[in-house]
């Protein structure tokens, strides 16, 4: 064994041996470690690597083992296969295309189920008339739900990137509400004629927007017409046992399912 070497990755400290960081030569560990391109110091004599600390775990990890090891819940795949474009690794690079085609081969069967719910709600807001004056008025408002169950994580990513909440101004990307990578949860209102948009903020009413078409979903009906079209360009039909046509068309319940 050689003397062992600590790392900072990112601001992430390993501990490995030169043994292992030069176990592939034509890597780009390999070339640092052999001298061929010279290594940066951080502040404690550590040698310094601006990439990504965390996801380098997994780099070193293949580098002791020879086996590309992720935990069955990773969901950094994009992040994982720009650091091993990285660190030029070719058996890394090589297991980690295989992991990938195993991961898609396992998300070709997949089940989407959507449970739709609607209300009415009065909301109470302050319209001013003129400078110092000010009056009460109320609206009803649709607010809406939907509990979105999917068995393939990757669909609920591209619903991610479709679907924005718009709050406080800003558009944000329902994927950071994703509450674990099969589960999502929905809730919206529609736009009210006369409600000052400051009120929406207040209030913390979220609207639904479906980018890049710049389109608000006021309805359930808007909403079921573009989740179709999201799931059905990802190769999802239409599953004609369930649910029951009427619950179907009254925009309760949604089940699709994709067979490749």
């Amino acid at each position: 064994m050689s003397e062992p070497i600590t790392l900072n990755v990112g601001g992430k400290l390993y501990t490995t041996s030169l043994s292992t960081l030069t176990s592939f030569p034509d890597s780009m560990l390999g070339a640092m470690f052999s001298g061929k391109i010279p290594t940066k110091k951080d502040s404690q004599g550590n040698c310094f690597i601006d990439r990504d600390g965390k996801i380098f775990r997994y780099i070193l990890n293949f580098l002791r083992t020879s086996h590309l090891d992720l935990p069955e819940d990773f969901q950094e795949m994009g992040l994982l296969r720009r650091e091993v474009d990285f660190y030029q690794i070719q058996p890394l690079i090589e297991a980690l295309q295989e992991k990938e085609v195993e991961l898609s081969k396992a998300e070709k069967n997949a089940m989407l189920n959507i449970t739709l719910d609607q209300k009415t709600q009065t909301v109470h807001f302050t319209v001013r008339e003129a400078p110092q004056i000010y009056s009460l008025s109320s609206s009803n408002m649709e607010v809406f739900s939907a509990h979105i169950f999917s068995t393939s994580c990757l669909f609920l990513k591209l619903l991610g990137s479709k679907l924005y909440y718009c709050f406080n101004g800003n558009l944000s990307s329902i994927s950071g509400y994703l509450q674990d990578p099969n589960h999502l949860t929905l809730d919206w209102v529609a736009s009210v004629e006369g409600l000052p948009e400051e009120e929406y903020t207040r209030q913390n009413l979220k609207r639904l927007w479906v980018v890049p078409d710049n389109k608000q979903i006021n309805s359930f009906q808007v909403f079921v017409e573009e989740v179709l079209k999201i799931a059905m360009s990802d190769g999802f039909c239409i599953d004609s046992s369930h649910p029951h046509t009427s619950d179907f068309m009254n925009n309760k319940i949604i089940r699709l399912i994709r067979y490749k």
